[in-house]
């Protein structure tokens, strides 16, 4: 039975806790623009004492650095299972594992890789090898092979893929012109021909 000297919140391990802490900043930072974002806030919402969050993150903007790498880096290839297959069945299993991850966190997503907190070089140098990460994560599920310099040139290829990415995620989450669904469809269709034109050239 519990008394009134107990804490309100679960007795977890740090490992436990400092995810919820991270799970309840990855919320509020989607849903606010970093200025309103309040530490007690998150600190509430996850069920800690603030001083606790601070120990684990330190600033808000430390808190917002580590938010941005969560959302934005994709795991590391012994994290991941590539895909096999046709180059279609391949290009189909990676959009699908992104539009799993976008439906679930696609709005903390587009705040914090898109809009971002303007011009702070941290979270700027944290992007770009989240680009650099996702362009590669692409052209291995493919099964790219290249020289150095042709390595280079497919990079930058599907960087700007990216780009249309993070643009058609924004048409479904944000102004509701485009159906998962059609947001799937297209970048499916664009990837393979992206891979069947200008990567089949250069690879």
């Amino acid at each position: 039975m519990s008394t009134p000297l107990e804490p309100r919140w679960r007795r977890l391990g740090p490992d436990e806790r400092r995810s919820e802490i991270l799970a309840a900043a990855i919320k509020a930072f989607g849903e606010q623009p970093y200025a309103a974002v309040q530490m007690a806030a998150v600190a509430r919402d996850a069920g800690v004492a603030r001083g606790l969050l601070h120990h684990y993150f330190g600033t808000k903007r430390d808190l917002y650095l580590e938010v941005v790498r969560t959302m934005m880096l994709v795991p590391v290839a012994d994290e991941v299972t590539l895909p096999t297959g046709t180059l279609r069945n391949r290009v189909e299993a990676s959009v699908n594992w992104l539009m799993t991850v976008l439906a679930a966190h696609g709005r903390t997503w587009l705040a914090v890789g898109v809009d971002g907190v303007g011009g702070d070089p941290e979270v700027r140098a944290i992007l770009e090898e989240a680009d650099d990460q996702a362009a590669q994560r692409v052209l291995d599920a493919i099964g790219f092979v290249s020289t150095p310099d042709t390595h280079r040139v497919a990079l930058a290829a599907v960087r700007a893929y990216g780009g249309m990415v993070k643009s058609a995620v924004r048409e479904w989450l944000d102004r509701d012109t485009l159906t998962q669904e059609q947001v799937s469809r297209m970048l499916t269709e664009t990837l393979v021909a992206l891979i069947e034109t200008v990567l089949d050239e250069i690879g």
